[in-house]
């Protein structure tokens, strides 16, 4: 995603205040995992410089750039280059009936971020809507990489994926969309079916748009909030455990290194500002999965096989949130 919009230009990422505790849980919790990964940055991994905001053209300065529920590029109304759609895992369906497993009677929601739709509908998803601390646009395009693959072509196909693994584990799994409505759902729309379905667990995901250089994902953390409709304080904890067990498994089963733009080198960022985290009564993460402006991120993106360890990678991470 990105995140400027007509009113709405990001300050410069916080550091957040749960980096240094939540470092030591990431290496508390995959030691092995993060070993793997220095293994993998001294034989090739992500290149270690640059910082850029995620827009449909080169950045224009050094500032670094961040997830965001709805908010990727400002809409401009044109489409990418039309690409094939990616095949999904599975086919939008029910839970399994009786189904049994670890995580039977756990309810996750996953939201894959924007809608293929959106484009056609760019008055429509620059509605605003109050996400309590602001008002800001209903939904967002979604970056795409430079050959045109859609950002939202990319969510769905992780969703599918993950929802067929947590399936396999019993949990009653839904989307917040599956490519079935013209745009959307809204911001807050995507925070209230969490909420509505009593999830257990919820994560939005999403790939950056930022600068050519800056490589790896990070998992973004709900900061304390109260206000208007907003009240994260009782989500903080629990969406911080979510979240820092969610990065150590991607680390080890995609071998992907955490961003080198953001969150310190942790994989983990706070934010105040995004609406489907402001706005969430469960606990609730989002993950940026990686660049989709860095043609080596743009490679592992494209890959059917890495994506399949992307979503191996958010199922572990959820299931041992779930089981304790």
């Amino acid at each position: 995603m990105s995140y400027t919009g007509p009113d709405f230009d990001p300050s410069p990422p916080r550091r957040s205040p749960l980096r240094r505790p939540l470092t030591v849980a990431i290496a508390a919790l995959v030691p092995g995992a993060l070993l793997g990964w220095g293994v993998y940055a001294a034989v090739g991994g992500p290149d270690d410089d640059g910082g850029g905001v995620r827009t449909s053209q080169a950045p224009t300065s050094g500032a670094s750039a961040s997830a965001s529920d709805g908010d990727a590029k400002a809409p401009t109304g044109s489409a990418p280059p039309p690409t094939a759609k990616q095949p999904s895992a599975s086919a939008s369906k029910p839970a399994p009936a009786g189904a049994s497993g670890p995580l039977k009677g756990k309810v996750v929601v996953i939201d894959p971020g924007h809608n293929p739709g959106n484009f056609q509908h760019t008055s429509e998803i620059n509605r605003k809507v109050d996400v309590g601390t602001h008002w800001k646009e209903c939904d967002t395009t979604g970056t795409a990489t430079n050959a045109g693959w859609a950002e939202a072509e990319f969510t769905l196909d992780v969703a599918h994926r993950l929802r067929a693994l947590l399936e396999e584990q019993g949990a009653t799994v839904r989307l917040t969309q599956d490519d079935d409505r013209p745009y959307g759902p809204c911001v807050d729309e995507r925070a209230r079916i969490g909420n509505e379905a009593k999830a257990d667990a919820a994560i939005s995901i999403h790939a950056d748009g930022s600068g050519a250089g800056n490589r790896g994902f990070h998992v973004i953390l709900p900061g304390s909030v109260h206000d208007g409709e907003a009240d994260t304080r009782a989500i903080v904890a629990p969406s911080a455990e979510l979240g820092e067990r969610v990065a150590g498994s991607f680390v080890r089963a995609t071998g992907s290194a955490p961003s080198n733009y953001v969150g310190g080198g942790t994989g983990l960022v706070t934010r105040t500002d995004l609406g489907g985290l402001n706005l969430s009564t469960v606990p609730k993460v989002f993950i940026e999965c990686g660049n989709m402006r860095d043609s080596a991120d743009a490679a592992l993106l494209n890959s059917g096989a890495w994506r399949q360890k992307a979503a191996q990678g958010m199922s572990e991470g959820i299931v041992s949130f779930l089981r304790g």
